[in-house]
This record gives structure tokens, C-alpha cells and sequence, in this order.
């Protein structure tokens, strides 16, 4: 599990094929890598990922056809969001996040407004239903809040911060996103779900 704040951003170095498959070689000397070892998982643009083997400066990760095609952003070399795996004694700053991608969004617009970006992306229709005003919502590994949503467009204010430290900064008109939305609306949906199929067979 992940919280969605963002600890540093990181380089892609390399992305080795492998069959269908690919290794990446991730710079990540400012994450802080001596309490991670062969095993543990980092977010990379809101992907979880598991450790295959590192150094002082990198870590390497196997992803497989089946992710990539879902996802976007470990294709080639550029900068990524990481963050580490959530222990049970840190604090959630988030929301909780589980790294398994949910669709891709498009940026559809992204300007500055005063000292803050405004952000609309457009989600993938299925999806829509599943975000709502005031919720939480991950943008690339970015736990955020939406202000807004009309049909399949959501609207996010970004704070300076946030424009700072995370590649929400390198985002355009057009980029895709990687998204996932909040635990809890699956939960509500599958308990309405059980609760609907229940009560017709009763």
C-alpha cells in the first residue's frame, strides 16, 4: 500500500526488452535507498513495482506485457514519481493507495491560475462513475482532491508544492495519466452490488 505523496522523482535510465517483457533501470539516489531491499515494492508513476535488485543510486525493476499494457510511463526514458511503501507506523497523508492502475486519463487542460495550476483530465468513461466532488483520486502515483467533475472530465487545483515535486510539472494538453481511483467507491459499489442481489433472491 501506498499513500499517493509523492518522496522524490526518479529517472528511468534504461529499458532493457526482455520477450514482451522489460527491465528498467530507475535512477533514485534521492529516494533514499538503503532501508530497500530485493523484494519490497515502489510506486513509479503510481505502478507497484518490485525491487529485482539495486545499488547505492538505482534500482531495477521487472514489468511485465501485462502491465504495460495498461499503464503509461515505463516505455521509455523520463522522469517518474516514486514512493516508497507505506509502513504501518508512518502517517497518511494520502489516501490510501494500492498501485494497481485503474485506467488512463488525457489531459485536456492544464494553465495556471494565480499561484495554482488548474488541471482537467478525461477519464476513462467506465470510470467516471467511480469520482466524485471533494474525492480522492491518484494521478500518477499523486494522491489529489478533485474540485470537479462534469461527465467524464475532472477538474483538480494544484498547488505550487505539488508542481514542484512531483512530474505533474512536465504533464501538457494530451498527455496520458495513469489514474486510480479510491478504494472506498469499489467497496460502496460491491456492497450495493451484493446488497441488490441478495435482496432480489430473497
Amino acid at each position: 500500500m501506498f499513500t499517493g505523496i509523492i518522496q522524490t522523482i526518479g529517472y528511468i535510465e534504461n529499458v532493457l526488452p526482455q520477450g514482451e517483457d522489460v527491465r528498467l533501470t530507475i535512477e533514485a539516489a534521492s529516494l533514499g535507498l538503503e532501508d530497500i531491499a530485493v523484494g519490497d515494492s515502489i510506486a513509479v508513476n503510481g505502478i507497484c513495482l518490485t525491487v529485482t535488485d539495486l545499488d547505492a543510486t538505482h534500482f531495477f525493476v521487472h514489468v511485465s506485457k501485462a502491465t504495460l499494457e495498461v499503464t503509461v510511463g515505463l516505455d521509455s526514458p523520463k522522469h517518474v514519481n516514486l514512493e516508497k511503501a507505506l509502513r504501518l507506523s508512518d502517517r497518511l497523508g494520502g489516501h490510501l493507495v494500492s498501485g494497481h492502475v485503474d485506467g488512463i486519463g488525457q489531459v485536456c487542460r492544464f494553465e495556471p491560475i494565480g499561484d495554482c495550476w488548474l488541471l482537467a483530465i478525461r477519464a476513462p468513461h467506465p470510470l467516471a462513475k467511480y469520482i466524485a466532488q471533494k474525492g480522492s483520486i491518484c494521478v500518477d502515483g499523486v494522491s489529489l482532491t478533485v474540485n470537479a467533475i462534469e461527465h467524464d472530465i475532472f477538474s483538480i487545483n494544484i498547488i505550487p508544492h505539488t508542481i514542484q515535486n512531483t512530474i505533474i510539472q512536465h504533464l501538457g494538453i494530451g498527455s496520458r495519466v495513469n489514474l486510480e481511483i479510491d478504494l472506498i467507491a469499489r467497496y460502496v459499489e460491491r456492497m450495493t452490488e451484493w446488497s441488490n442481489n441478495n435482496n432480489e433472491s430473497a
